[in-house]
């Protein structure tokens, strides 16, 4: 899955532990109608994809976060008073990618952040169908992708 959210709680149990809520870019099944996937680790029962379809994306996205609500809320960890969600993430940063899609020439930049301005590429290095943009400590930027629409998984080619 491809995530566009993702939150941390914190299990009040002995050690404590995370409660991970990742919600997934929303697709286009193959009837019209769209679905956006959602994951919550740490909570029992939970540890698997499940996904909720509604008539357009921003549906499917809405009905995710409030099936996602709903788990945590009605979950055993929460009415035993463990789930709390006022207390800071732990030391784990989720990651996000901003992606670009030029269909005219079949490419795709994939972001670290949310904008990469052209000074601050430092380096470049390709590979196969891949160029990987640098800054100048080291850190990657991002990379630009060739043959996108058959290389880019379905779900990022939005």
């Amino acid at each position: 899955m491809y995530e566009i959210a993702q939150r941390v709680l914190v299990l009040r149990t002995d050690p404590p532990r995370d409660v991970t809520v990742t919600v997934g870019v929303p697709y286009e099944e193959p009837t019209g109608d769209w679905s956006c996937p959602y994951r919550i680790d740490g909570l029992d029962g939970w540890e698997h994809e499940r996904k909720v379809t509604g008539l357009d994306s921003l549906e499917a996205i809405e009905l995710a976060l409030a099936m996602v609500r709903a788990a945590l809320a009605g979950s055993h960890e929460a009415r035993e008073g463990l789930l709390h969600w006022d207390e800071a993430p732990s030391e784990q940063r989720p990651r996000t990618v901003y992606v670009s899609l030029d269909k005219i020439r079949d490419t795709a930049y994939i972001a670290i952040k949310h904008e990469v301005a052209p000074d601050e590429v430092a380096n470049q290095v390709a590979a196969e169908g891949v160029v990987l943009d640098f800054g100048d400590s080291g850190q990657l930027l991002g990379l630009e992708l060739t043959s996108a629409a058959t290389r880019l998984p379905p779900e990022m080619r939005i």
